[in-house]
């Protein structure tokens, strides 16, 4: 069966760039029109903030044109979002069957080709040709019309500001283009009793795209039973080379073979992704099958590769895990599992010690792990090895997935990842300190109040305004909880989406 490796770059996706305009003004004018707009793409496509490659397309001038285009950026893979732009006037009923076709992303930019208005030089060939000001507000009607979700991006292509906005939807378009091709693989189900990570499967696929199905454990137990004895001393030699591994896991120490199962663990586990096509994955403690430990190393190396991971079946946040690693792709940091644990109640300096049994990704931390081995206590299997490290202090946003009924709510939290008060000498995992927006009385509240769940994804890549980009043109709830926050104002907005959501299922 055929291997393909996990692909996170945002290299082959592409934008492309629609200009709106008619016949009404000639061809001289639509000769420049189209001289303008491409440069303005061009503009954008050479922006640093902008990842993903920009396409100019032919000035669009009527129904059928426009139609055409929406209906081929539905049908090509690599295209995740439109971009648009009434140049001159458009007049809007001619975009209502291209947005009414359009299935991708959508981004309004509201600009003009001149920063500065030639105020000696003005008159009507040059009104005539720079409409902006009123085309894309003709434009922002028919979208608001017909109900399109869209971001709407102001000010100037030079301005850094509109390019790093148009980043930030660029990657939130990302991120849900890899949820509608993400296939997702279940290994046993999820933890006995736990309400949480239950949710529905079928309208996961219907929203997102996502595939999330099920296979026993012990088909993956045979996969890591294939490793070879030469691949798994290649791997172990890789682990030497990149974390400082304890001296008990050496060649030739007493714990050795752990570290041996551990990478035979891995190498079973990646074969059984890359020939499924999987891009994340969920294990649990309670069903390990004939493995000889609970997969830690492994899936915090996947984890930092783009994987999408969650424990204890958790697989809603095994979609999250994965889409912020797409987001993210290029920039700082990286994109973990991650579950609020214990706090330090100290009063007005409060902080929440986030951690997992093993499965925290090491891409949270620019500094060099160590790789250890350490009794479990749950599972009844060996003792796991595990990759033990500190994320680094700086910004990060944890999300959380909840099946709420009749629709699918992120709840976000803005934090700030702090260096720990004092050595974690007894603490042998992967784990990050923070403090939460906008203090930890309103932030645990305003959580327990939107019912958000205990197991969530951090990200130290992307921030907020991206998660806010993806809820939008994924059409799902968004709660968020940071600086400005009020808990009287949270629950009023918990009330307010619950009424709106309600009724928007029943129209």
């Amino acid at each position: 069966m055929t291997r393909t490796p996990l692909t996170t770059s945002l290299d082959q996706y592409e934008v492309w760039f629609l200009t709106g305009s008619q016949h009404l003004y000639g061809p001289e004018t639509l000769a420049q029109v189209a001289e303008q707009s491409e440069a303005i793409a061009a503009t954008l496509d050479a922006a640093s903030d902008v990842p993903v490659k920009i396409v100019w397309l032919p000035v669009l001038t009527d129904s059928a044109a426009i139609k055409k285009v929406a209906l081929e950026a539905n049908a090509a893979p690599n295209v995740i979002g439109l971009v648009a732009w009434m140049h001159t006037f458009s007049p809007a009923k001619m975009w209502i069957a291209g947005l009414d076709a359009l299935q991708k992303p959508l981004a309004h930019l509201h600009t003009q080709a001149n920063v500065e208005l030639p105020w000696a030089d003005i008159d009507f060939d040059f009104m005539n040709l720079n409409q902006a000001a009123h085309g894309d507000r003709e434009f922002g009607y028919i979208q608001t019309r017909l109900g399109v979700p869209r971001k709407t991006i102001v000010g100037h292509a030079s301005d850094p500001v509109v390019q790093q906005q148009l980043g930030t939807w660029q990657r939130a378009a990302a991120g849900l283009a890899a949820s509608r091709d993400l296939k997702l693989a279940r290994f046993g189900d999820n933890m006995r009793y736990v309400a949480v990570t239950e949710g529905d499967k079928t309208e996961a696929e219907l929203r997102l795209g996502v595939q999330v199905n099920t296979w026993g454990v012990n088909e993956l137990a045979e996969a890591v039973a294939a490793a070879s004895e030469a691949e798994i001393d290649e791997l172990v030699a890789v682990y030497e080379n990149e974390y400082d591994v304890v001296p008990e896991l050496r060649k030739g120490a007493e714990r050795h073979q752990s570290l041996r199962d551990g990478a035979a663990i891995e190498i079973g586990l990646r074969s059984f992704l890359e020939e499924g096509g999987f891009g994340a994955f969920t294990t649990s403690f309670e069903d390990l099958g004939e493995l000889k430990q609970l997969p830690g190393l492994a899936v915090q190396r996947l984890m930092a590769e783009g994987y999408g991971f969650g424990a204890e079946g958790d697989w809603k946040t095994a979609i999250l895990v994965r889409i912020a690693n797409v987001m993210g792709a290029g920039l700082p940091g990286g994109a973990s599992l991650m579950e609020d644990y214990t706090y330090d109640m100290t009063p007005g300096d409060e902080l929440i010690l986030g951690a997992h049994m093993l499965e925290v990704s090491p891409s949270l931390s620019s500094a060099k792990p160590t790789l250890e081995v350490h009794p479990l206590g749950i599972g009844g299997k060996d003792d796991p090895v595990r990759l033990v490290f500190t994320a680094d202090p700086g910004p990060a946003v944890v999300v959380a997935m909840s099946d709420m009924r009749d629709r699918f709510r992120l709840t976000a939290n803005v934090v700030e990842n702090v260096a720990p008060r004092e050595s974690l000498p007894n603490l042998p995992v992967g784990r990050a300190v923070w403090k939460p927006a906008p203090d930890f009385r309103t932030s645990a509240a305003a959580w327990l109040t939107a019912g958000a769940a205990h197991h969530t994804v951090m990200s130290t890549a992307v921030g907020i305004d991206v998660f806010r980009d993806f809820a939008e043109m994924a059409e799902l709830e968004l709660l968020v909880i940071d600086e400005d926050t009020t808990l009287p104002g949270f629950k009023h907005e918990v009330r307010w989406n619950q009424a709106y959501y309600r009724l928007a299922q029943g129209l």
